[in-house]
Formats: structure tokens, C-alpha cells, sequence
């Protein structure tokens, strides 16, 4: 969600997002400081698809249609071990990063009114948002100082829908995705 720092969030907004627990103690001070989705409620994460469906559209065949479609993709492990950037923009590279993109694609498939991002980018690419809106010097200063903190790996298992109250972003539901055993 590392776009909307110029239109602001809107109350019934809604994102469907991987949360990253396991990067909070890395980042949560510069996303706080430097990333507008951290300072409106929302956890480290990576984008499935934002904006999904309007808050008026999420009933019960929405959730269960979700259901549908997330749980048939398997729980997979992400490795965070770089830096990325966008233009203005800091952020961790998710590793192997297919798994997230195939999750953007079946969402948008099932729901096309809800290109990713708007359709305002022609690329999907999965990122865990640290800095946006910041000169090079930051963003470079930031990823000098997140050296020490990488590697990490995370699970994800669910996907969250979280929406936009008019103040904070606020978890509605989770979805789990399918489990495949860890051998």
C-alpha cells in the first residue's frame, strides 16, 4: 500500500494484505516515522491487492468467495535478505516473491473490477513498504541501518481484509490458506 501517500485513505476502503510479524522489530520505527499505512493502523505487511472492494460490497459471498479462491493456494515461507526500490520508496524484497504474485493474480482474476493498485501500474511487484516520500540520502541511511536485521523468514498462512474506518485501518476478516506439510 505504499502509494496513496498523496490521496490519503478513504473510510471504506478496503486491502487484502500478508501481514509480517516476524519484521516489525526491524522496521516498525521507520514505518511509523516514514510510511502513511503504518501511521493509519496497518502491520507490516505485503500487498495482495489494494484497493479491493469497497466496505458496502463485503458481505458473505464475498468472504466465502475469498475463502474459495485464497484457500486453494498453499501456505508458503517468504525470506526477507534485501532492500529494494521504487521511486521514493524503501522496502524488503520478499523472496521467492511468485507465491504473492499468483495470490494478486487470482484475486484480480475473480474480481477484475479491482485491478491491483487501481491499475495504475502495469507490474505487479511484491514489497514490504519501509519509507516513502523520502530523498535518496534517507532511504539510504535506512537501509544501512536494517543491515544487522537481515536476514529473517516469514510464514505466511492467511491473508487479512482490512479496511478503513475514516481514522485507522481496522483487521475484518482472515483467510486461511491452504496447509501443506514442511518436510
Amino acid at each position: 500500500m505504499a502509494d496513496d501517500s498523496t490521496s490519503g485513505f478513504k473510510a471504506g476502503q478496503t486491502a487484502l494484505i500478508v501481514r509480517v510479524p516476524e519484521a516489525e522489530p526491524s522496521v516498525r520505527g521507520w514505518r511509523e516515522r516514514l510510511d502513511p499505512s503504518a501511521r493509519a493502523g496497518v502491520p507490516a505487511h505485503v500487498t495482495v491487492l489494494f484497493p479491493f472492494l469497497d466496505e458496502s460490497r463485503m458481505d458473505a459471498l464475498v468472504h466465502s468467495a475469498l475463502a474459495d479462491v485464497l484457500g486453494s493456494h498453499q501456505a508458503f515461507d517468504l525470506r526477507f535478505e534485501r532492500c529494494g526500490r521504487l521511486p521514493e520508496v524503501l522496502y524488503l524484497v520478499p523472496e521467492p516473491d511468485t507465491p504473492l504474485r499468483r495470490l494478486t493474480e487470482a484475486v484480480a482474476e475473480r474480481w477484475p473490477e479491482a485491478p491491483p493498485y487501481g491499475g495504475r501500474f502495469a507490474e505487479i511487484v511484491p514489497h514490504l513498504t519501509i519509507a516513502q516520500g523520502q530523498e535518496d540520502a534517507v532511504l539510504e541511511e535506512i537501509q544501512a541501518g536494517l543491515a544487522g536485521s537481515l536476514p529473517f523468514t516469514s510464514r505466511v498462512s492467511s491473508v487479512e481484509l482490512i479496511v478503513h474506518d475514516g481514522v485507522k485501518w481496522q483487521e475484518r476478516a482472515s483467510f486461511a490458506l491452504g496447509e501443506r506439510s514442511r518436510s
